[in-house]
């Protein structure tokens, strides 16, 4: 077994767990948003479903990075260099799914007190998402 293996595992665990963590916060705080609405008699968005799962797409590119780290050791990158990116990479998208979850709480929060501003929440979901995209892209560079 070769350390690059490490950096496959921590490619894809370090993402999941991440996801984990975000998606549960989010839910968590859909299902608080929900009761507040059914509550104040106000009807309950379910838009907050999506705010739920979107900390899951970094499963999704944690997966890929696995994938492209096994495609470069296997065309001869260094050990070293597999494991340190799946390693640094895994926890990058990692910490951006758990964020991305703290946000998306936090606009299932308001949605459900305001019932406004869902486009706003999306955007700024997006914003942290864009973390784990550019960490994906740059980890495939660094591979080539």
């Amino acid at each position: 077994m070769s350390i690059g293996f490490i950096g496959m595992a921590c490619a894809l665990g370090l993402s999941a767990i991440g996801s984990a963590f975000g998606a549960g916060y989010a839910a968590m705080s859909s299902v608080g948003a929900w009761k507040k609405c059914y509550a104040s008699g106000r009807p309950a968005s379910f838009l907050m479903v999506a705010f739920s799962g979107a900390p899951l797409t970094q499963t999704i590119y944690g997966f890929l990075l696995m994938n492209f780290i096994k495609s470069a050791y296997n065309g001869g990158a260094n050990a070293t260099l597999c494991m340190a990116v799946g390693i640094f990479a895994g926890i990058a998208i990692g910490l951006s799914a758990l964020f991305q979850g703290k946000v998306a709480a936090a606009a299932a929060d308001a949605l459900g007190e305001t019932g406004k501003g869902t486009a706003n929440y999306f955007i700024v979901i997006g914003i942290v998402e864009t973390v784990a995209l550019f960490t994906l892209v740059f980890s495939l560079l660094l591979l080539q």
